[in-house]
């Protein structure tokens, strides 16, 4: 559905993107992660033809983006991070309109708008202004424009940023949904969210690709397992620097809870420091609360990838 070949954008002195190369298949749902600068939303910016590549080539369902823009944007959905609407229409109103624009015959508009506010949940706001709306139902009358002409590609650009976990939740499970019938190509910072809902991963920093895989695969690649936390009294120990002399592990990073100290371990892949743990508190006599082990996350690929030498 969506073909890139060595995309590179580059702006007066400094270089956007730089030789992306990457293929997303039809029916997948791709997450796109990185870096707040990283170039995620330069990268959807020019799939979506809101603005040129400096070389390179993208198709969008085998039409070029930059010579067939018109045909590769009759297949596409695009929502940006931040929805432009207008805030003196009202919902219905503004969906017919935008549904007109893309090209909706006259006959099906009325059907079209009916069916992508039953999908987003906007029934119950459809009368009233977008202006008077909140941060959530705006998002979703950005998906439900997105929607409104049938598009076979759905690029989403942060469509959860500002919404309260309720409404995390809502688009979440509207987004799995929609992966039933649409390709979408997905970016946000919420990981777990990605976990959850994406095929595969696309992890891009400093305007290169680092990674393409599978959450799953992305877990087995990293030298990281995930971590242990210990929760103890340590008396005067410094138990920070005791526990960083275990073989295995990373890094430690303490905190307080009270009289309680709390240390968040970082271990080595196919490492369990838990045993060697608790014979280092026995012998130190510290009083123990919790000693718990951690599975690896997205999040400890995005920081190995995003910040290699982080400790």
């Amino acid at each position: 559905m969506i073909k890139v070949e060595n995309l590179t954008k580059r702006y007066a002195g400094q270089t956007a993107i730089q030789d992306l190369n990457f293929e997303v298949g039809k029916g997948e749902i791709m997450g796109f992660l990185g870096p707040n600068g990283a170039g995620k939303s330069t990268t959807m910016r020019i799939l979506s033809s809101f603005m040129p590549a400096t070389s390179g080539r993208a198709t969008i369902a085998g039409f070029d983006i930059f010579e067939q823009s018109l045909q590769a944007r009759a297949h596409l959905g695009y929502m940006p991070e931040n929805v432009p609407l207008y805030n003196d229409m009202r919902v219905t109103e503004y969906l017919d309109y935008r549904a007109a624009l893309k090209g909706v015959p006259h006959r099906r508009v009325s059907e079209r708008v009916g069916d992508v506010k039953e999908l987003c949940g906007l029934k119950e706001v459809e009368k009233k202004l977008i202006g008077a709306l909140s941060k959530g139902y705006r998002q979703r009358v950005g998906l439900a424009d997105a929607l409104v002409h049938e598009p076979d590609l759905l690029i989403l650009d942060e469509p959860t940023s500002g919404l309260d976990p309720n409404q995390i939740r809502q688009v979440r499970d509207l987004i799995k949904n929609l992966g039933k019938q649409h390709t979408i190509l997905l970016s946000t910072h919420i990981l777990p969210e990605v976990e959850m809902t994406c095929s595969r991963v696309i992890i891009i920093n400093k305007g290169r690709i680092e990674a393409c895989d599978t959450p799953e695969n992305l877990l087995g690649q990293i030298r990281t397992a995930g971590g242990v936390v210990l929760e103890a009294k340590v008396g005067s120990d410094d138990g920070a620097e005791e526990l960083r002399k275990i073989a295995g592990v990373r890094d430690v990073t303490a905190s307080t809870d009270g009289e309680w100290e709390v240390f968040a371990l970082r271990v080595e892949a196919n490492t369990d420091v838990r045993e060697e743990v608790f014979r280092l508190a026995t012998a130190r006599r510290w009083t123990v609360r919790e000693l718990s082990q951690r599975k690896a996350t997205l999040e400890d690929v995005f920081v190995e990838i995003t910040h290699p030498d982080a400790e």
